[in-house]
């Protein structure tokens, strides 16, 4: 479980460092999990993913849209990336 420690920037917004923690934990922790499933459409996760399936430990990415997913994860990782707004059929609310 990651955990985002949030700060305010000189905005008043708030400020997390979420990438480098999701990042160091996924390789603090790479021992005790078989395969990660990893939730992000940011390219600044490229290189931990292609490392993570280079080594067989990548599930998959789930990522929430196939437009706004960066071009560095699908060149990557171009197999193993799922979109939410495919599979809202499967996982979506019905009435």
């Amino acid at each position: 479980m990651i955990y985002k420690q949030a700060i305010k920037d000189s905005k008043g917004s708030f400020k997390g460092n979420c990438d480098a923690e999701l990042v160091l934990h996924a390789m603090i922790e790479y021992q005790n999990y078989d395969q990660a499933v990893i939730v992000t459409s940011d390219g600044d996760f490229a290189c931990l993913l292609s490392y993570l399936n280079k080594n067989k430990k990548l599930k998959t990415v789930l990522a929430p849209e196939k437009e706004k997913c960066s071009i560095l994860i699908k060149k990557e990782v171009p197999n193993n990336i799922a979109f939410l707004e495919d599979l809202m059929g499967k996982i979506g609310r019905t009435k």
